[in-house]
């Protein structure tokens, strides 16, 4: 071959036997002589190297979890998030009660834990990010992986604008009584009053609208930097940034945290809460199963897309973090064990969520009692007649009880007279049955609900630091998702990488600290990633079982676990999971066709909410945001399908994936082909006939060693020593 050829491809023949190369593959791996020499001619030849196995560039180890427990508190940490908190206990009640348990299980079942399986082994056996997972999979489906990186930044510069208020509420939290207790007053020269948009609606609706957010009336008033919210941003994305600037090695530590100190709190406001009054009343509205419910097809579709986004599908962080595995780790047990971990935290926080509402109901419920006995006194004998009141009655303390015998003797005697009066029921159930969710059970009812604790502020500082936890577990998950595998894919710096990505989030994140910023939140969290990821899942689903193949899949699968998943996975990745998929993808379209855009705005003057319909603007933003994150998926594929990125190499760092192997290609004006082989070329590099006595080897030394695993940049530590059945895209 000419010295001044254009890179290509070596084609790698094990039947050639005589090259220097094959000589030295024959030396035995475990010599500690022949290693030392190895590294030696690897020193040597450093620079000079035309074909190189991937993650050879400086360091070639990938970064290791330090223990199971490390990681599996990771993926703990990244699925459990702020929607198990606020989400699934408003859906629980929304939809039947306890009876909402039994489709979210058999649904965890049929779609959560499959695909969660799929996501974790696709990771561990090829160990690359989302980018390189998919690339390797099939080429043409390569635009899966930057699909999920785009959503993923997406995602992170909303969330953790909701870290951000967390972390100004448990700032705010260190005050006795807290802020948000009772509304401001007003005082001029000759009165005092209470701000009229807290006397409209309440204390801690006033504060969260207009203290904290200071919002406008629409989403056309952007109203300028909210400067309080802004500096917490910062804090969040500062914090971030610290925690994943090594990735794993720095994050994992964290995790430890961040992760367990959530449990710690909840069970801390189980208990705190089962010893208030009213709580049992909370407990029981949640679990009071309406069955009839049950049976109707919303129900199921919601249930499906919480267990989709609860374990994080299609975000790629679940990829990621299980790119940084032993290859031959259990990934099957780790997926059950985490499903259900997530499943059990949803019912938990559930439990305290209702709690603390029943407490809540049962003080609201004393105070509508206390003002409506106060009207009834004073319309006895003008509307009311005396008689219609029991004796026993003592006016200066009513009773739920003894309110509602008046309420119902009141009624019985002139109904048709008896909504002029303006009485209200003063019910438990109703108060319960004021379905709160998101921002507004976190910042308004529950805030609420703790004024009345005693101790507080104790309880408020505990209470938003969990929140704070929470989001951080999920925001380290989706970081990795994106880094990771661009990372693997661009051979950059994972530090600058990982501070330029913080940066730039946090310059496109000052959209939502503005007065406006809120709508903003609300337009990215329902027309970001609910589409774009229902899309990527399905891809997932159909590359792994059906370009790639179900059967070529379980075969890696046993070659990798030692052991056959059961039967029961291949027909739910072949048939049921990507029709059960297919069925909630049209149902979402459905429901997004039928209604228009649209957002819930406060409106100052009448201190309540309005649904408002986006502006045209907003609507171009909404369909921009689907339309940008699905963008990759038919972009790659066209260049692959076309040939203006040829299928056997990966974009700009000029990989190839074939059998495991990822051969870096660049110009040699300078060296002949064939003298390659005996520059800088470890024995693993070779398709040795003596396989390894394990799949996993530890690294010696700090010198770079040959990797046959597709492995990125920053290893596990961990290199796959010899692999000549790794899988090979069938494209």
């Amino acid at each position: 071959m000419p010295k001044n050829g254009k890179a290509v491809k070596r084609e790698l023949d094990d039947e050639t036997t005589e090259s220097s190369k094959d000589l030295l593959s024959n030396e035995d791996p475990c010599d500690d002589s022949f290693k030392k020499s190895s590294l030696i001619v690897d020193h040597e030849g450093q620079g000079k190297e035309s074909e190189v196995e991937e993650g050879l560039d400086g360091d070639a180890e990938r970064p290791a979890w330090n223990s199971k427990l490390q990681y599996i508190l990771a993926q703990v940490g990244f699925s459990v998030g702020l929607g198990n908190v606020w989400r699934f206990p408003y859906l629980c009640q929304k939809n039947g009660g306890g009876a909402y348990l039994v489709p979210y299980l058999i649904l965890l079942v049929a779609i959560g834990i499959p695909l969660f399986f799929l996501e974790l082994a696709v990771g561990q056996r090829i160990r690359r990010g989302s980018i390189g997972v998919w690339t390797y999979i099939s080429p043409r489906l390569g635009g899966i992986g930057f699909a999920s990186c785009v959503v993923c930044f997406f995602v992170a510069l909303y969330y953790n604008v909701i870290i951000g208020w967390s972390l100004f509420y448990f700032s705010q939290s260190f005050q006795q009584p807290l802020p948000w207790h009772e509304c401001p007053l007003i005082k001029n020269k000759t009165t005092t009053y209470v701000v009229p948009e807290c006397e409209k609606s309440s204390a801690t609706t006033y504060y969260w609208y207009r203290e904290a957010l200071d919002i406008s009336n629409t989403i056309d008033e952007s109203g300028g930097l909210n400067w309080k919210m802004t500096a917490c941003l910062f804090a969040a994305w500062s914090m971030v940034c610290l925690a994943m600037i090594k990735g794993i090695q720095s994050s994992g530590k964290v995790m430890y945290f961040s992760s367990l100190f959530p449990y710690v709190v909840l069970i801390c406001f189980l208990v705190r809460a089962l010893l208030l009054k009213g709580s049992v009343d909370g407990i029981r509205h949640m679990f009071t199963p309406k069955l009839e419910i049950m049976l109707e097809a919303k129900v199921w579709r919601e249930a499906a897309t919480q267990v989709f986004f609860a374990l994080g599908l299609g975000f790629g962080g679940v990829i990621a973090f299980s790119s940084y595995n032993k290859r031959d780790n259990n990934c099957h047990f780790d997926a059950v064990l985490v499903s259900f971990i997530n499943f059990f935290t949803s019912v938990l926080a559930t439990l305290v969520v209702f709690a603390v509402l029943g407490f809540k109901a049962n003080i609201m419920n004393e105070k509508c009692v206390a003002l409506n006995s106060k009207k009834i006194m004073a319309l006895q004998g003008n509307g009311i007649n005396p008689g219609l009141i029991p004796q026993y009655i003592n006016f200066s303390h009513v009773s739920a009880e003894d309110y509602q015998q008046m309420i119902t003797n009141i009624k019985a005697s002139n109904e048709s007279e008896y909504p002029r009066l303006g009485l209200e029921s003063c019910s438990i159930e109703e108060e319960l049955n004021k379905a709160v969710q998101g921002t507004g059970l976190a910042f308004i009812a529950f805030t609420e609900a703790m004024t009345h604790f005693p101790a507080s502020p104790f309880w408020s500082v505990m209470f938003f630091l969990m929140l704070v936890n929470l989001g951080l577990g999920s925001m380290f998950g989706t970081i990795e998702g994106i880094i990771t595998p661009l990372v693997d894919t661009f051979k950059v710096r994972k530090e600058f990488l990982t501070v330029g990505c913080c940066l730039m989030a946090f310059s496109i994140g000052l959209l939502f600290v503005q007065r406006s910023g809120n709508y903003f939140v609300a337009m990215f969290d329902d027309y970001s990633a609910t589409l774009p990821l229902l899309i990527v899942v399905v891809l997932e689903n159909v590359a792994v079982a059906w370009v790639y193949g179900t059967d070529k899949f379980f075969e890696d699968l046993k070659d990798m676990l030692g052991f056959t998943p059961y039967r029961f996975y291949y027909y739910m990745w072949k048939y049921i999971t990507p029709i059960l998929l297919l069925v909630l993808l049209a149902s979402s379209f459905i429901q997004l066709a039928m209604s228009p855009p649209s957002y819930s705005a406060w409106i100052q003057e009448l201190a309540s909410e309005q649904s408002l319909n986006y502006p045209p603007w907003g609507v171009a933003v909404c369909v921009s945001l689907v339309v940008t994150a699905i963008l990759p998926v038919p972009l790659v594929f066209a260049l692959r399908y076309f040939n203006v990125i040829d299928e056997n190499t990966g974009g700009l760092s000029s990989v190839a994936y074939s059998k495991g192997r990822v051969i870096k290609e660049g110009d040699r004006p300078e060296e002949d082909d064939d003298a390659s082989l005996l520059h800088a070329k470890s024995p693993s590099e070779a398709p040795s006939p003596l396989p390894g006595n394990s799949i996993y080897r530890k690294h010696s030394s700090g010198g770079p060693d040959a990797d046959t695993a597709p492995n990125g940049r920053y290893g596990i530590g961990y290199l796959m020593a010899d692999m000549p059945d790794m899988p090979e895209s069938d494209l």
